[in-house]
């Protein structure tokens, strides 16, 4: 499998009906009449008693589990499934041997109460991820009941991150971040573990020509709480997926495409045979940090009292309005930042920098635009 011919293929099976971060069970249920080849079931509900649904390819013996959009508001995974589940539908060489060497069972949203809401948390305010040893979620325990039920050989855990990770300590954003979940508090290096390692080494080999140096992997903290852990401990390699990132792109459409290639790459991967005996290389893959915020302006000043300048850091606030996400500027930090980097940079040169009515810049403030020297600059991605 080659990059360049699967960046060549995308366009043609890039879901147009997906767009943007707000994607729901509405916006998914109008892709399903496409999807030919497919088995859709509905497998349970969610606390709201909206829909979950599993789509399932494939005819082989490997079985792979994935799910997406356990957090509700982490949705650029569920774009890039549906632009793998179009690919699949083709009937193209690119997948004919995955489909026959695999059976892959895909859970689209698995949180829709939080998707309709854009919230990471279900609708009784849990966290689905932090749930795996209670279960006492009803997505929970849809998510636990197929897994026992489908018996799958590799589990993809698919989430999105936001625009704070960094690539280690450096001004590169981490735009694609994976992990093999640790399944005890040592971190041992069991051969599941290893599998999912060598998956990972493959992913980031494959992808570096698109993604140059801005892939990361995530701290193996152990928490049996969480999903990835705990299908770990049951020894079956468990892979996190990450999205990330990139520049300009809040709508993550770019990233978009970045995850149908790393979702295919694995998937063919493990159609072929994993090595784990490649798993060494896992560990040269740097680890992520918290080291931007979407804008930084330096060298701002704040009062006409003093020549001193300081640095403010603007993050910004998701915000769910008519059925689409705002970027509202929010300032989250005002000192020196120069261990940090902004997504977006800008230099006041010591010059007075207050808010659009003229009063003082503090923490916390809803900010659109800043004026700098008397001139307005806008903060909106």
């Amino acid at each position: 499998m080659h990059l360049n011919d699967l960046n060549t293929v995308y366009t043609s099976v890039k879901e147009s009906k997906l767009f943007g971060r707000y994607i729901t069970n509405t916006h998914i249920e109008k892709c399903f009449n496409g999807l030919s080849k497919s088995s859709i079931l509905t497998i349970g509900y969610s606390v709201n008693k909206l829909p979950i649904y599993s789509v399932t390819y494939g005819t082989g013996k490997i079985k792979i589990l994935l799910w997406s959009q356990m957090h509700g508001n982490e949705s650029t995974t569920t774009k890039a499934l549906f632009d793998c589940f179009n690919l699949f539908e083709t009937g193209s060489g690119f997948t004919d041997h995955l489909l026959s060497n695999c059976t892959i069972c895909v859970i689209p949203i698995l949180n829709p109460d939080g998707a309709e809401r854009y919230t990471r948390l279900n609708a009784n305010g849990v966290d689905i991820n932090r749930d795996a040893q209670e279960l006492s979620q009803p997505e929970s325990k849809v998510l636990r009941a197929l897994f026992m039920d489908f018996k799958p050989h590799y589990c993809f855990n698919l989430h999105g991150q936001r625009t704070i990770y960094s690539v280690d300590a450096t001004n590169v954003s981490a735009t694609l971040s994976f992990l093999a979940p640790s399944q005890d508090e040592n971190c041992s290096l069991t051969p599941n573990r290893k599998d999912a390692m060598s998956v990972i080494t493959a992913l980031d080999s494959f992808l570096q020509t698109d993604v140059p140096n801005g892939i990361s992997r995530y701290d193996d903290a152990f928490n049996l709480n969480c999903v990835g852990d705990t299908f770990q401990s049951f020894g079956v390699p468990t892979l996190l997926y990450e999205a990330g990132h990139y520049p300009n792109d809040y709508s993550r459409e770019v990233v978009r495409r970045f995850m149908f290639l790393a979702i295919i790459k694995g998937l063919d991967c493990i159609s072929k045979g994993v090595k784990a005996k490649n798993y060494d290389a896992y560990f040269n893959i740097p680890e992520n940090k918290k080291m931007f915020y979407d804008i930084v302006i330096r060298n701002a000043k704040l009062s006409t009292l003093t020549d001193e300048a300081t640095d403010i850091a603007i993050q910004y606030k998701e915000v769910l309005y008519e059925n689409e996400i705002k970027f509202v500027p929010v300032i989250e930090a005002i000192t020196n930042l120069h261990a940090y980097y902004g997504h977006k940079e800008i230099d006041a040169n010591f010059k007075m920098v207050k808010n659009s009515d003229n009063s003082v810049i503090k923490v916390a403030n809803e900010i659109v635009f800043v004026v700098i020297n008397n001139q307005k600059t806008s903060l909106k991605p």
